[in-house]
């Protein structure tokens, strides 16, 4: 089962790859970042946009957070300004932190019960499995989005988990 030291180390894992990518993203011109790159989101606008979304939705359910009101089908177009997606994802970074820093290993042993949109239904599943799940999506779209700014020639920093320092969990 996920420990809630884990859920602390990932929150600033979070926090330290996407500055570490949002970094690298500004050194390209807006054209370069909405450029088709042949990600499954399409650009690295669009799928850091579409990271942030998930992250919003997740939170609220966790948390009393807002739900975005825009669908999955649309949430590579969620921010749409660069700029906004940034101090968004700043202040998102933070709020993960934030909920991280509360979670218990007594509440993750609980289940989570929502209202999938997507499977357009009520799922139940293990809060340590749900929280597994989003540190996995954040990793995985992460990994496409420096993959597309290597491509680009932007130069982010690397991703082991064991390159971030301090160590603090």
């Amino acid at each position: 089962m996920t420990r809630s030291t884990f859920v602390k180390t990932m929150a600033r894992y979070n926090r330290w790859q996407n500055a570490s990518l949002y970094a690298a993203a500004d050194s390209l011109s807006d054209e370069d970042r909405r450029k088709d790159r042949g990600a499954f989101f399409k650009s690295i606008h669009a799928t850091f946009s579409h990271l942030l979304w998930a992250d919003h939705v997740w939170l609220s359910r966790f948390s009393d957070a807002p739900r975005p009101s825009t669908p999955l089908s649309e949430s590579a177009s969620y921010r749409d300004d660069w700029d906004s997606l940034k101090q968004d994802r700043i202040a998102c970074d933070e709020r993960l932190i934030i909920w991280a820093d509360g979670v218990t290993d007594d509440w993750l042993a609980g289940d989570l019960i929502w209202r999938s949109g997507l499977m357009q239904s009520d799922v139940v599943k293990p809060k340590w499995f749900v929280v597994s799940h989003i540190f996995n999506h954040q990793t995985h779209h992460r990994g496409q989005i420096h993959a597309m700014l290597t491509a680009a020639g932007a130069r982010p920093h690397g991703t082991d988990l064991m390159l971030m320092e301090p160590f603090t969990a």
